[in-house]
């Protein structure tokens, strides 16, 4: 089981690996833009993103619903891929693992424990100057995985103040539902260094729409 450890001040967050990278090779994605694919590329279904529209993806919880907006200009084959997963149902009954109140509300694992993920990756290196605010959603990894990899796993910084270094793929930032994300951000045990959270949260239905 592959985990990066997260340095914040006051907490300590084992991140789950953010999507069973490397070893099996490189590839070249057909479509609007090259992305490099590690793994198994046969699972790699990246979606083309269409210049000059905006993508929000609207995710239904038995906690609430919230919706944010993806970062294609900056992340372009991260939000490929991601949007790739969401219309395969990929995220569609899958929990939010980890919880670490005042931090983050992680999900996107398919195996529920912080070890799964899509089976590849693809890489968005983050700007030196990238900062996780509240209601931003960036990509987990492990602490090998070079900087801006990504898998399935994801992360909502859940308050303000958190500071990370910008090494994590950024994939969008909540437009609807922060108090949602707020809420289920309260719903861990700050004296768990697991981040188990204490109730179970599930997304029902997770789905992308253009403008």
């Amino acid at each position: 089981m592959r985990r990066v450890v997260l340095l914040v001040p006051l907490a300590v967050l084992l991140v789950g690996c953010g999507g069973d990278g490397g070893g099996g090779g490189n590839k070249e994605s057909k479509g609007a833009m090259d992305c490099k694919i590690s793994g198994d590329e046969s699972k790699a279904e990246l979606a083309t993103l269409e210049d000059g529209k905006t993508y929000q993806v609207a995710v239904k919880t038995n906690k609430g619903d919230f919706t944010f907006k993806l970062a294609t200009d900056i992340s372009p084959c991260t939000t490929a891929s991601f949007v790739g997963l969401v219309r395969k149902g990929f995220f569609d009954g899958l929990t939010f693992h980890r919880i670490v109140p005042g931090f983050v509300i992680q999900g996107g694992d398919p195996a529920g424990n912080g070890s799964g993920g899509p089976g590849y990756s693809v890489v968005d290196k983050p700007p030196a100057d990238t900062t996780y605010d509240k209601g931003v959603f960036a990509m987990a990894k492990t602490g090998t995985d070079p900087p801006g990899t990504s898998g399935s796993q994801f992360f909502v910084v859940s308050a303000d103040g958190v500071q990370l270094t910008p090494d994590y793929a950024i994939l969008g930032n909540v437009t609807d539902g922060i108090d949602v994300v707020e809420k289920i951000g309260r719903l861990g045990d700050p004296n768990d260094p697991t981040g188990a959270p204490t109730e179970r949260i599930v997304m029902e239905k997770v789905q992308v729409t253009s403008s």
